[in-house]
């Protein structure tokens, strides 16, 4: 293999001075501008030097070594010649400078709810509000809480027994267990765990409920808590009063309020200058609101206003309205309207449909005429006729009922169970339950099984089933001895001790007294439901007997305002009573 040809130009020697010069970064040619016109190109001298035509080595090159200018020289500004240099200046490209990538603008932290800028607040929870609501703990947004050592000796003494309280009780445990070894990593390698910071507290967004923003508190120490001589300290109350009042002294620049259910508790902090409120996360009405009719009447031009644009057609037996209009944006599915003009035709419809601007109003079968008796029980006034359509509705799975003593809630009810359970056969039979609240809310202490337990609790449905029992009167005794025997065993008592974990298949559930359940409660009966169940809650807010809770509060309200415009749901609130006139009387007077 022939050698390749040795060069026919000696190289130039580079002096030692320049060994240890960095040499200048080639341009990237891809990003340099266009050059002007007087540094078009390289001078000739410089050609020639890099074709190695230089013939001394005696003159140094060390300038074509030195580093590129820096960028802060301005473009086509030439540096200074080096000492001793003959050859002109290399033209310089101008330096592109390259401005920083813009910064994403941080956003802003969402505002407070209660507007305030100053420090958080500090609530000291009462027992019976973690009693109430399990995950009351990360509904305070923002703020701080507190929790006494009676607090958690009270909770540990509730979480034996099956009640609903029993259960919260232990869920309120889960869920502090959870936040304390959040608080303490846990140890690693077989070291054990740290000691929980608690005066640092614990952040209670770290078990994933990020939008508790505070922190948990635990007292830890002894207070010593000066009370009035008429509050015994011994008392579990008084001892969380004192709490609250120690913290207000050791922290003076911040609220500490105490957060209870019990109306005594509260007032009691009132009474010693010290801030309470009740908690009213889980409460759907504020005091003066209204609950939710499930009724509105139609103005009196409603014909004339919506006569031009409006659409009728006849199906099924039913008169169908598609009406547009301002009246349009203040209806909901399933809610009932009526207008009454005196030389007029009545209307009563019920709200089928709402689609943007428009809506179909369906009129409603007359429950009122002897010819569409359900089970021998006629309506005997505009809501029960409205109630009696809900009930007698097969799209309709879940339906409350709310009104004063001797309406007719439980009479059309059951009315109603019986006529699909034993002439339609829409469903298998009927579930009958109640809240028990007695002095106590279990029902042990009575003998029996379950169903007899439960017997002296459903006086009124045996009192509306005689009333049944009697509406057929071409029976004989024999034959309404049969029928009432058919009737007992096509119903079914239930305990709500026991509901947990079941699914009622193709049943008719009535929940009586309903005011009583916590929204909790109600749905765990709610979500008990499976395919082809109907649902019917009945109460009347004016008689709720279950401790802490109120008219907003109560699991009623709470369903009557989440369900209210769904298609398979409806309400309606009775108004006037039927059950005799001594007792309409006395329902006004007393």
């Amino acid at each position: 293999m022939p050698l390749p040809k040795p060069p026919a130009r000696p190289g130039d020697l580079l002096p030692a001075a320049a060994f240890e010069t960095q040499a200048a970064p080639k341009a990237d040619k891809r990003t340099l501008p266009p050059r002007s016109a007087a540094a078009e190109g390289p001078s000739q001298a410089a050609l020639d030097l890099l074709d190695g035509a230089s013939a001394l080595a005696s003159r140094p090159t060390a300038r074509l070594l030195q580093p590129a200018p820096s960028a802060h020289l301005a473009a086509g500004a030439a540096p200074a010649l080096a000492q001793g240099s003959i050859l002109p200046p290399l033209p310089t490209a101008p330096v592109r400078v390259t401005a920083p990538p813009p910064q994403p603008t941080p956003r802003p932290r969402r505002a407070r709810s209660n507007g305030l800028t100053g420090p958080a607040k500090l609530f000291v929870l009462d027992t019976n509000v973690l009693m109430h609501d399990p995950s009351c703990l990360f509904r305070f947004e923002e703020h701080d809480v507190f929790l006494p050592m009676i607090t958690l000796e009270e909770l540990d003494d509730h979480k034996k027994g099956m009640s609903e309280v029993a259960r919260n009780a232990r869920q309120v445990s889960r869920e502090l267990d959870a936040l304390v070894r959040s608080g303490a990593q846990d140890g690693r390698d077989g070291n054990p765990a740290p000691a929980l910071d608690a005066k640092a507290g614990i952040e209670l967004a770290k078990t994933g409920h990020r939008e508790a923003g505070g922190k948990l508190f635990f007292q830890t120490t002894l207070f010593n808590i000066k009370l009035p001589d008429g509050l015994p300290q011994g008392k579990a109350d008084n001892q969380i009063l004192g709490v609250v009042q120690t913290l207000r002294e050791q922290q003076p620049g911040r609220d500490v309020v105490l957060v209870s259910k019990d109306i005594n508790m509260r007032v009691k902090a009132r009474a010693l200058g010290l801030p309470a409120e009740d908690y009213t996360n889980d409460k759907t009405l504020e005091d003066g609101d209204l609950l939710y009719t499930g009724v509105l009447p139609l103005p009196a031009d409603f014909w004339e206003r919506h006569g031009k644009t409006m659409e009728s057609w006849q199906q099924g037996g039913h008169t169908f309205y598609r009406i547009s209009g301002p009246l349009v944006p203040v209806l909901l599915i399933n809610q009932f309207v009526y207008l009454e003009a005196p030389g007029a035709t009545p209307l009563y419809a019920r709200v089928t449909e709402i689609t943007g601007k428009t809506a179909v109003l369906k009129t409603l079968r007359d429950y009122t005429h002897g010819k569409n008796a359900v089970w021998g029980v006629t309506a005997r006034n505009r809501e029960q006729n409205f109630a009696l359509n809900l009930l007698m509705d097969p799209e309709c799975d879940f339906v409350t009922l709310a009104g004063t003593a001797g309406t007719g809630k439980t009479l059309m009810t059951l009315a109603a169970g019986l006529a699909q359970v034993l002439d339609d056969r829409r469903y298998s039979e009927i579930i009958v339950t109640r809240v028990t609240v007695p002095v106590g809310e279990d029902i042990g202490f009575l003998p029996g099984d379950e169903q007899e337990k439960m017997g002296p609790w459903m006086g009124a449905l045996d009192d509306n089933l005689e009333v049944l029992a009697r509406s057929d009167s071409s029976a004989g005794e024999w034959g309404r001895a049969a029928t009432n025997d058919l009737v007992r065993a096509k119903i079914k008592i239930k305990s709500l001790n026991f509901m947990r974990g079941r699914t009622f298949l193709n049943k008719y559930v009535l929940i009586d007294e309903a005011q009583n359940l916590t929204p909790k409660q109600m749905k765990t009966l709610i979500t008990r439901a499976g395919p082809g169940t109907k649902i019917v809650c009945l109460g009347n807010l004016a008689q709720i007997d279950t401790p802490y809770l109120t008219e907003g509060s109560s699991g009623l309200t709470f369903a009557v305002d989440r369900f209210k415009g769904w298609p398979h749901g409806g309400h309606v609130t009775l108004a006037r009573g039927e059950r005799s006139r001594l007792a309409d009387f006395a329902s006004d007077v007393l």
